[in-house]
């Protein structure tokens, strides 16, 4: 097996830092933020930090969280801090690296695994090499660490890192190395392209991943990374991680079909956002809300309404992507911060959330959750998708949360849901089966997702044993109440 195996048992969590929690522990914590109940804005900080996760540890050992994936956490000018100014040191709005350090501590005392996002294509404006080409154009030594044009480096044309009015009419009709003299990200003067064709860029790169793992954190989620087109890059990555904690997590972010990554010898896993469009495409019905989804840039052009027949197919092909503990590791998720959540897209309907939470919780990859959406936080595109997390009780749906935690307890309580071959028995209509085996345990799961009950016929040697739900059992014939799953053994 190339994939750590705990991965197939953890139970992940995504946190957005400086919207989950924050903490009078932290120094900045006196500093001016945003209101924290305050609708998020692209640019503003509500200060929420390390210290703060450190304190909702216990809530989400609650839940049955085992995993945490956070986006990123290292110094930046940026609320997202995917403009990276510092890879060594956390951001001092987050705690710094103490805050990290104890918060790791702390974590895998619960039993707690910690993923950090590498953000490894693009630096920032702030960060040091860059800004050093800035101040000496081509007498820099670090000039090669990025993609310059030759006439700025000898100072011949306009030269600065905040382009003009003409440079930015420019950067409309033409590719950022020749309208601002630099190649960015999606032509973002904000995002630097690092070169990693450079030797001392790449030696760079691979030194932040290794120090962080030497510091204790469990894996990398890598943001993307199809764009640094370069296999052997992320083959010595991998060299490099895995040399440090041979059980390492390594997932990119991949919004489509990723096997050229996946063959063993790159990454261990992808976001699964196939498993997001087929979610959205089945569970939603009626309340699909494209309005929304359109904002879902990677999956929007896969998600439209479809019958369990079609439904059934796309999980099978999705199941059968890539060798099978590859599927196990896929990390499995609903929404993220780079999209609009999922209650969004589904029109605030909670019975859609709930029956993909139970196929999240029941099939192949490791589930995870983005913060908030246990207890019913929505949010359309960013910045809506990325409020702060209400810790008044009193805002929390708190009949969602006991059904997420329901979900969770049922995938630990059962290996089959995590481990288990996995078999389609019964998809017609609204109505979709399949069954998870492993060892001695067979466990059969069903959605109906009809506004009415449904009853179909499935081979059954003895009556099963209701884990999950309200069915009717009847000899063979099981009735599943309106928009709801089932689980028997």
């Amino acid at each position: 097996m190339s994939t750590p195996d705990w991965v197939q048992d953890a139970i992940f969590y995504q946190i957005f830092p400086d919207r989950f929690a924050k903490s009078d522990q932290n120094p900045a914590s006196s500093m001016q933020f945003e209101a924290w109940d305050s609708a998020p804005t692209h640019h503003g900080f509500k200060g929420g930090d390390l210290y703060g996760v450190i304190e909702k540890l216990d809530y989400l050992q609650d839940l049955g969280i085992t995993a945490i994936y956070f986006t990123p956490v290292f110094a930046s000018a940026a609320n997202h801090r995917y403009h990276t100014f510092d890879y060594y040191n956390v951001d001092p709005l987050l705690g710094g690296n103490d805050a990290l350090k104890k918060l790791l501590d702390e974590a895998h005392k619960r039993n707690i695994r910690v993923v950090l996002d590498g953000v490894f294509n693009h630096a920032s404006r702030g960060f040091w090499q860059f800004h050093h080409v800035l101040e000496t154009g081509d007498a820099s030594p670090y000039k090669d660490w990025f993609y310059f044009d030759q006439e700025r480096l000898n100072g011949k044309k306009h030269w600065g890192a905040y382009p003009t009015t003409q440079e930015q009419k420019a950067l409309q009709n033409e590719d950022s190395l020749s309208a601002i003299g630099y190649r960015g990200w999606w032509n973002l003067p904000a995002l630097p392209k690092l070169n990693t064709k450079t030797p001392a860029v790449r030696e760079f790169l691979f030194g932040v991943a290794e120090y962080w793992m030497k510091l204790g954190i469990d894996g990398w989620r890598l943001d993307v990374p199809g764009e640094i087109d370069d296999d052997e890059f992320w083959r010595e990555f991998r060299r490099r991680v895995r040399a440090i904690n041979p059980e390492a997590y390594i997932v990119g972010e991949i919004w489509h079909e990723a096997q050229r990554w996946l063959q063993g010898d790159q990454f261990d896993a992808v976001m699964n956002y196939l498993f997001t469009a087929a979610s959205l495409s089945f569970f939603a019905g009626s309340h699909l809300n494209m309005n929304v989804v359109s904002a879902a840039g990677g999956i929007k052009d896969r998600v439209r309404n479809i019958n369990a027949h079609d439904f059934a197919n796309e999980i099978d092909r999705i199941l059968n992507l890539y060798p099978p503990d590859i599927t196990a590791s896929q990390l499995n998720l609903l929404d993220s911060h780079d999209m609009p959540r999922f209650l969004s897209c589904v029109n605030g309907d909670k019975d859609a959330l709930k029956l993909a939470w139970l196929l999240m919780f029941t099939i192949s990859g490791a589930p995870c959750l983005f913060y908030g959406d246990e207890i019913g936080v929505d949010g359309a595109h960013d910045p809506e998708c990325r409020k702060a997390f209400p810790w008044d009780e009193s805002k929390w749906d708190k009949d969602l949360r006991e059904y997420a935690k329901a979900c969770i307890a049922l995938r630990k309580e059962h290996a089959s849901l995590r481990r288990g071959e996995y078999k389609r028995i019964y998809a017609e209509g609204e109505v979709m089966a399949f069954t998870r085996s492993y060892k001695n345990e067979n466990v059969t799961v069903a959605f109906n997702v009809s506004n009415e009950e449904k009853t179909i016929e499935l081979s059954l040697s003895t009556k099963p044993h209701i884990l999950f739900g309200k069915p009717v059992i009847a000899g063979n014939k099981i009735t599943i109440p309106p928009r709801s799953g089932i689980v028997l053994k």
